[in-house]
């Protein structure tokens, strides 16, 4: 059944950091096209990122917007005790993937940032996101890679509104100390001025698209503006 934010939040539980599991690193699946050159085609404005508060992995309240603007991002939700291997860490392996593409790139060093947000505030702590991230979340050399969650339900709800991000509990089982999150893998590619451009699904996330269209649009942002 679907759930509100609010009311997911009060059936997860109390909250345990102990859940909090470094993702796994599986291989990305190979892709089954080539991606067309950079800056060859547009895309669209699709909707724009809403506005928020959060907790960044230091515990410190954040306003959403100091993720969405400024650089390109791409942004996914996910929760820390995801085993789906085509959830969450598909999410995670191929961000990992293409984060080393960006770093050994001088020409995108600090023009790009991704952030992982949590459905789950109860269990996923700021410490949980901190150890979920491991060396990712404490890099402050490379690219920037930051691990979100909320205080509560309550403020999670209109972010997860705002994207429309569906979240469910699938099921919890007798003796079970976890509930499974239902919910269809997305990740956001976000323009610098805080625009959703892209939503990719399965299908699509792989390091070579998502690649392409980051060049995309930091050539769209390089290109002289008409008055």
């Amino acid at each position: 059944m679907k759930a509100s934010a609010a009311v997911l939040a009060a059936m997860l539980g109390a909250a345990d950091p102990a859940f909090a599991q470094t993702p796994g690193l599986s291989a990305v699946p190979q892709l089954a096209y080539v991606p067309p050159a950079p800056g060859s085609y547009r895309l669209e404005r699709i909707l724009r990122a809403p506005q928020g508060t959060v907790l960044d992995s230091d515990g410190r309240v954040r306003a959403l917007a100091d993720f969405t603007t400024g650089k390109v991002t791409l942004f996914s939700f996910i929760y820390t005790y995801c085993s789906d291997p085509k959830g969450c860490p598909l999410a995670y392996a191929t961000l990992h993937s293409l984060k080393h593409s960006i770093e050994g790139t001088p020409a995108l060093h600090g023009k790009v940032r991704f952030v992982s947000m949590s459905f789950d505030p109860v269990h996923d702590t700021p410490v949980a996101m901190r150890s979920y991230g491991g060396q990712e979340a404490r890099d402050r050399r490379g690219l920037e890679w930051a691990f979100l969650t909320s205080r509560d339900g309550r403020e999670l709800a209109p972010v997860l509104d705002g994207f429309g991000q569906d979240v469910s509990v699938a099921a919890v089982q007798p003796g079970q100390r976890l509930p499974v999150l239902s919910h269809m893998l997305k990740v956001y590619l976000i323009d610098p001025q805080g625009f959703v451009r892209e939503i990719y699904s399965t299908s699509y996330l792989h390091p070579a698209v998502l690649l392409a269209d980051i060049r995309t649009l930091l050539l769209e942002q390089s290109r002289p503006r008409m008055r």
